[in-house]
């Protein structure tokens, strides 16, 4: 195995999002006095969640733009009927709070060092250029990666392949020279798999259940594992024991 580069998804594989999006949102509600409607911020996020998987899975299906997804999150998440500028306005309110509490996972830095002179860098997300580049600029990696594409842009978004081998083209490598680094099973995990690339699955909480069979992703605990695992040489402990 010869890997050339690292393409990297951001949202909860260097980027702590989950965290981030259940500290903005409380902070959110409680500015706006609706925490108590919705009983906690557990189940207002997790409302928030479904929203967002709905609406953004109409983004996907090339059913609406990305600005309309936004706007329709936030109808739904209220289930009011919102002008463009009022739903607008909303979610301006709680991306302050959100971006007020975002971090990289602490093994991120240590692992891009590690692959800096051996390994070139690029981010693969099914988001849009405009969020991950600002996302990344605020956490002090942008300058990490030589290329960012994003699904709103390309048009096209993971788990399909043609996401995954746009990003292969942009590098001039073929799948099989590329490492796909992700957290979803599914999106990323069998979706770079299914590409052709060495597809690693970061599953950092160890509840999530990947399936078997050729060409498997390759499942680690933390990025700490990842050096070794492209034979980078590295600093960093053992072994997984996920297998």
């Amino acid at each position: 195995m010869s890997i050339s580069a690292v393409v990297w998804d951001v949202d909860d594989t260097l980027f702590d999002y989950t965290n981030a999006d259940r500290a903005g949102m409380r902070a959110h509600l409680l500015a706006e006095g609706l925490l108590a409607r919705y009983g906690s911020a557990e189940d207002a996020l997790e409302r928030w969640r479904e929203a967002t998987h709905l609406h953004w899975g109409r983004f996907s299906a090339g059913e609406a733009t990305f600005e309309e997804q936004r706007r329709d999150r936030v109808r739904t998440f209220l289930d009011t009927e919102l002008s463009d500028a009022g739903a607008d306005a909303w979610f301006a309110r709680y991306v302050g709070h959100y971006e007020a509490a975002w971090s990289l996972f602490p093994d991120v830095l240590p692992a891009l060092d590690a692959l800096a002179a051996s390994h070139r860098h690029a981010v693969l997300s099914n988001s849009s250029l405009t969020v991950q580049d600002r996302k990344l600029r605020r956490l002090g990696v942008y300058d990490r990666f030589e290329i960012i594409l994003c699904a709103a842009e390309l048009g096209v978004s993971k788990p399909e392949a043609g996401a995954f081998h746009a990003a292969c083209e942009a590098l001039n490598l073929a799948p099989h020279q590329v490492a796909y680094v992700g957290d979803h099973p599914e999106i990323d995990g069998w979706g770079a798999a299914e590409a052709g690339l060495l597809s690693i699955w970061i599953d950092r909480d160890g509840v999530h259940t990947l399936g078997e069979g050729p060409g498997a992703p390759r499942r680690i605990a933390s990025l700490a594992e990842l050096p070794a695992l492209l034979g980078a040489g590295t600093r960093f402990g053992a072994p997984s024991t996920f297998g």
